[in-house]
């Protein structure tokens, strides 16, 4: 009898000790480069047609917009939403990285190790997260499980391989199986068989469906908790052709679809715990001329070329491209007779409005605003201008583009986008104008992954 009551008593225990731990949420966080927000919750008035990013706004949480980061460029953004910190404290402080010289063949900031505290990723998998990337700035080496990392060199077919080499081993080629590429197993034909991974800088909306095919395939067969997927395509359209052209629409049309195919994919994984999160890292604005800085460093001694390759021989002072700014970089940070040419020199360019120049922020400001600690300034073009990189010629030219970012993030074309659907989020609910930063912790929050080195806290949402 005593043995029946033992037993009994575990048996009814049982249910209790043996509960499952609470399922942990299923988070996409999907990047749209350059989706400015006007364009959803003002669809209408600009004629677009895209019902997946509208049903996201009825169905949840979204900003009016989002204020970035100085500046206001792909990898510094990516990198707080990411983070919840400015530039000045991860240490992403540009797209490429400062090169004079030119030494680094315009090397971006692709390595992980670069960031200097920790990210989503990191957090995810030390709450024992299963995480997957799908192309997303700053990935090379980055602590996730299922990476298909960002990186490219030399625009040949031999980037293919060099995107191999960094993602997870054999991820590319099990996916390219999946989605049942054709040519494959045949290396050479399946690098240029349609629907294979891109490799190089491949960057079309074209590039992000092949990514989208990837990212579904990647969440069936792997069940990633945590997935970052980024696409490209509508900056590269707007880069050509500027903001709200015939071409951007279209391509923002395209990716519109690649959201609901993403939804619908991770709503059918786990219908009870799915979130999805769009964002984008900055907005746009058109362009029609370049202000050629370097031309008036050279004009001033501040730069010399090389006779022979033209390019960057010495330099006192030189920048550090930014899009719509430039920072300027002392090369003895204690010269201060440098400092005062360059002053004087800027000041005296930003005097006449026909150069370009909207305004000069000073290394106060710029710290203040979190952005690159070593400038001695930054230099922010007036709209409808960017940086040339012309050293000859007349100061200001054409445009070279269309349409460009980079300025700082008080310019209201600059503002990004925040969306959020899940089951906790309330419907139709605005948030009206955030933080990029605050994105990062709001995102830990859903996941119950701490973020503790982010600088702001969740946002609320009910």
């Amino acid at each position: 009898m005593r043995r029946y009551l033992l037993l009994t008593a575990l048996s009814l225990s049982l249910p209790v000790a043996a509960q499952k731990a609470p399922q942990k949420p299923l988070l996409i966080l999907i990047s749209i480069d350059g989706l400015k927000p006007e364009a959803i919750l003002q669809a209408d008035a600009h004629h677009l047609r895209v019902p997946n990013l509208r049903a996201m706004v009825h169905d949840g949480a979204y900003a009016e917009g989002v204020t970035g980061v100085l500046p206001t460029l792909t990898y510094p953004s990516h990198t707080t939403i990411l983070t919840g910190v400015a530039p000045r404290k991860h240490g992403i402080y540009s797209n490429t990285t400062f090169d004079p010289y030119n030494k680094n063949a315009q090397g971006w900031y692709w390595y992980a190790e670069d960031i200097h505290v920790p990210t989503l990723w990191d957090a995810a998998h030390a709450a024992g997260i299963r995480t997957a990337n799908v192309y997303w700035p700053v990935s090379v080496g980055a602590q996730i499980d299922d990476n298909l990392a960002q990186l490219w060199r030399a625009g040949t077919a031999d980037d293919l391989k060099l995107q191999r080499a960094v993602s997870t081993k054999n991820l590319i080629t099990q996916l390219e199986i999946a989605a049942k590429v054709p040519g494959f197993p045949n290396t050479a034909a399946m690098d240029a068989a349609p629907g294979h991974y891109p490799g190089s800088e491949d960057e079309t909306v074209a590039d992000d469906e092949v990514r989208a095919k990837y990212a579904v395939e990647l969440l069936h067969l792997h069940h990633p908790r945590f997935m970052t997927v980024y696409f490209t395509g509508l900056d590269t359209q707007q880069h050509k052709t500027g903001p709200f052209s015939p071409e951007a629409d279209a391509v923002l049309e395209r990716i519109d679809a690649l959201v609901g195919q993403l939804r619908s994919a991770a709503e059918s994984e786990d219908p009870h715990h799915a979130y999805i999160c769009v964002i984008s890292d900055h907005g746009f604005a058109p362009v029609q001329h370049d202000v050629n800085l370097y031309k008036a460093f050279l004009d001033a001694h501040l730069i010399t070329l090389n006779p022979t390759t033209h390019a960057i021989d010495t330099w006192r002072a030189t920048l550090w491209p930014m899009g719509g700014s430039a920072a300027v970089i002392l090369h003895d940070p204690t010269d201060t007779a440098t400092k005062t040419e360059v002053d004087t020199l800027l000041a005296k360019l930003a005097s006449d409005p026909a150069n370009g120049i909207d305004r000069i922020l000073p290394q106060s400001e710029v710290l203040r605003d979190g952005g690159l600690p070593t400038a001695e300034s930054i230099v922010s073009m007036s709209p409808g201008y960017e940086l040339g990189y012309q050293f000859s010629g007349p100061l200001v030219t054409p445009g070279t583009n269309g349409g460009m970012h980079g300025y700082p993030p008080d310019r209201p074309e600059m503002r990004s986008t925040f969306l959020l659907t899940g089951p906790t989020t309330p419907a139709n609910l605005a948030v009206c104008q955030i933080d990029m930063r605050a994105i990062a912790p709001t995102l830990a929050h859903l996941m119950n992954a701490p973020l503790p080195t982010a600088d702001l806290p969740p946002l609320t949402l009910k």
